[in-house]
């Protein structure tokens, strides 16, 4: 995939901009890029690669479960959402 030559400002929220841009590039969402360059600045970019995998699969979460963590990755739609729904847009998010 072709990298663009115009650059997004992500806005002031964003700590790591250059890894935001890269994350753009290849195809992530706004947030899911704004997540992980947040998360680099903060914690190092080498410990966020290994962080995660504690969470278990999400089809063993309950639906109040999945609507709260898509409230707080910012899945918007998700209080109609059903459980196979709220569980495709959490993983692609």
């Amino acid at each position: 995939m072709a990298t663009s030559t115009k650059k997004r400002d992500p806005g002031p929220s964003v700590k790591d901009k250059e890894l935001y841009e890269e994350l753009r590039d290849h195809g992530n969402s706004k947030q899911k890029s704004a997540r992980i360059a947040n998360a680099a600045a903060a914690r190092g970019r080498s410990s966020v690669g290994r962080k995660g995998g504690k969470a278990g699969d999400y089809d063993d979460w309950s639906v109040d479960d999945l609507r709260k963590r898509a409230a707080e990755i910012g899945v918007s739609g998700r209080s109609s959402m059903r459980k196979a729904e709220l569980i495709d847009a959490l993983r692609n998010s």
